[in-house]
């Protein structure tokens, strides 16, 4: 079944690149079977992410001279989740296509991820099998990915590759913050979409400066355990802080029952360290359960007032589809 495509790129700073991209973009687009690869016209959204060079300036006058280019400019940089995000929103095909500007993506790959898509998986991700970037970055990128393939249960050799292929019904409702853009693949598995991934070319940078860094490892590690809570106890906090309450209380009465075996029987002191572990120990765990309640009570609200369902339903019987109709 065709469908449309659209193309979204995060752009920040990267004024001598875009020109170049623009026409790789559109030879690859324009040369693209229509029997064999489900494209019925496309779209490219650039997300000019508070650009401080020329890069709004040369993005308009290719999206004057093409319709098929758009063009949203945030006030100031915001970061790739949120351009990402904003791109999402604004799509309006069927698939949507990531990649970055600064042209180590190569658009020529577009269609090794599209004939994915037309095989029936739902998420395409990209294997930048043979990196081009300097050997610190790609050492951290790897352990990166082995970290969050065995946190996240997700298998893809390359979570960080932002050139991928999405079938626009599990990304258009992501609420994305900080560095999520990385933990896209996880969060959509965990909306049941069917991935996998395609091995891609990665070129070396030649124009600009590329925005990575070591605090951005960091800040990748602290989104980590976002993605890992709210994947394993969105609909269900009261397992993690009731747990934790529970553990806690049950160590807080072990030590007690200690203090008051050692005073019995062997002629010990009430007032110790250990006794006022035990007392913190209790304390601290009937506040992680009362937590447990209280956000048991928000998510329960939350999906109560929005009507949102926690489940994503697959496919309804021909009947079900008749009688919403009437």
């Amino acid at each position: 079944m065709k469908k449309a495509l659209s193309i979204v790129i995060p752009v920040y700073n990267e004024e001598k690149n875009l020109k170049l991209l623009y026409k790789k973009i559109k030879a690859v687009i324009d040369k693209i079977p229509a029997k064999t690869l489900p494209v019925r016209g496309y779209e490219t959204i650039f997300i000019n992410d508070g650009s401080t060079d020329k890069s709004e300036k040369i993005l308009k006058e290719i999206a004057k001279k093409d319709k098929r280019f758009k063009v949203i400019s945030f006030v100031k940089n915001f970061g790739q989740t949120a351009a990402l995000s904003a791109g999402f929103e604004k799509s309006r095909g069927e698939v949507i296509i990531t990649l970055d500007a600064d042209l180590q993506n190569d658009p020529a790959d577009i269609p090794k991820l599209l004939a994915k898509i037309d095989e029936g998986y739902d998420v395409v991700s990209g294997w930048r099998k043979k990196r081009r970037d300097p050997f610190l970055r790609t050492l951290l990128s790897s352990i990166a990915n082995i970290i969050i393939s065995k946190t996240t249960n997700v298998r893809l050799h390359d979570t960080g590759c932002t050139l991928k292929a999405y079938k626009k019904e599990f990304v258009k409702d992501l609420e994305l913050f900080g560095e999520m853009h990385r933990f896209l693949p996880a969060l959509v598995a965990q909306k049941g979409a069917k991935l996998t991934e395609a091995e891609v070319a990665h070129h070396p940078r030649k124009h600009g400066q590329s925005n990575y860094g070591l605090m951005r490892t960091f800040k990748v590690l602290l989104d980590l355990l976002t993605v890992k809570f709210f994947g394993s106890f969105a609909t269900k906090p009261i397992y993690v802080f009731g747990g934790g309450g529970l553990l806690l209380l049950f160590l807080g009465f072990l030590s007690a029952t200690f203090v008051v075996i050692r005073k019995v029987c062997l002629g010990g002191e009430w007032i110790s360290p250990m006794l006022f572990i035990a007392v913190l120990l209790i304390i601290v765990g009937v506040q992680f359960l009362l937590m447990g309640l209280l956000a048991e009570i928000q998510i329960r609200t939350y999906f109560a007032s929005t009507k949102k369902p926690y489940y994503k339903i697959k496919r309804k019987s021909r009947k079900l589809r008749k009688m919403r109709k009437r």
